[in-house]
Order: structure tokens, then sequence, then C-alpha cells
């Protein structure tokens, strides 16, 4: 008998959680078990997770985001992360030195790669102790005075298009 081929893990990132709209984490995670994926896990508040899906990548977005939207009135952006490009996301880091500050280092999984104008026309706006890099569909973000401190954070989407 041969061993189960394993589920492809994926990462849920709920965009736009916290202050008024809350994604609470125990009947999240009791929401996706019963809705068939595996070995859900759940961090703080966030509503982000961490399942198996037997399902393709599209279809597992799909469902979550019904699920969200039927069970939470959630209908904000939802990114699906595979584990590679998980994995890729950390192994690729730009800045290694940052990572002993993570409250400064900061990554985005973009909907799309950006045009090189728009990247070029965000990283006019760095501040001069700031420092960004494009790698594909992740921008790295390193701000040494923290996020909030940043003006680049509220622009992203609307300069990059993504």
């Amino acid at each position: 008998m041969s061993a189960a081929t394993p589920k492809p893990v994926f990462i849920v990132l709920f965009r736009g959680v916290g202050g008024a709209t809350q994604l609470p984490t125990a009947p999240l995670r009791k929401a996706l078990g019963d809705a068939g994926f595996g070995n859900v896990s759940t961090y703080i508040n966030s509503g982000n997770a961490v399942l198996s899906s037997g399902l393709t990548a599209s279809e597992t977005h799909a469902r979550i985001a019904d699920i969200a939207k039927a069970d939470f009135g959630f209908e904000k952006e939802i990114m699906l992360v595979s584990r590679p490009d998980w994995e890729r996301l950390i192994d690729e880091n730009p800045f290694p030195e940052a990572v002993d500050q993570p409250t400064t280092l900061h990554a985005f999984m973009l909907q799309k790669v950006p045009a090189q104008s728009a990247v070029a026309a965000l990283t006019a706006r760095l501040a001069p102790h700031e420092r960004m890099v494009v790698k594909g569909s992740f921008l790295y973000l390193h701000v040494p005075n923290g996020f909030s401190a940043s003006k680049l954070p509220p622009v992203i989407d609307r300069v990059l298009g993504t």
C-alpha cells in the first residue's frame, strides 16, 4: 500500500482584517475544517490561516471566499499563497540583515507583477532611509523607523496598480 500524496498547503491572507472588520479565529478555523480543508490553523486575530486542500488554488480561493462571505460577511480581498511560493518569498528576502528586527521588514504579495514604470514611481517615493525591492509579484519593504512612520504603505496599491 502506498502512502497518500500530501495535499498542497496554502497560506490564506485576509486583507483588511482589524478595526471594524473581524474574522474570529475559532469560528473561522471550524468553518474551514467543516468545508473539508485539512490541518487548519489560524494566526491570532488577523484571520490569516494555513490549511491543506485537495482543490486547485483557484477552487480553494473561491471556496474560502464563499465561506468568508456566507459565514462572516467578509467580502474583502483574500490572497492565497502556496507553500512553495511562501518559502520562495522567505528565501529571496533581499534584506536578510533586517530579519532580526521583524517590525521593520515587510513583504507584500501583489495580485500581479507591476510594470517597471510603476515600480520606479513607487521607488521615487521612498524616504532616504527606506529600501524596497520588487521581485515578480513580491514586494519587500524595509522601513527602519517602522511601518506606521512610512508614507509608502498607503500608496503601494495605487502607485503599482496591483
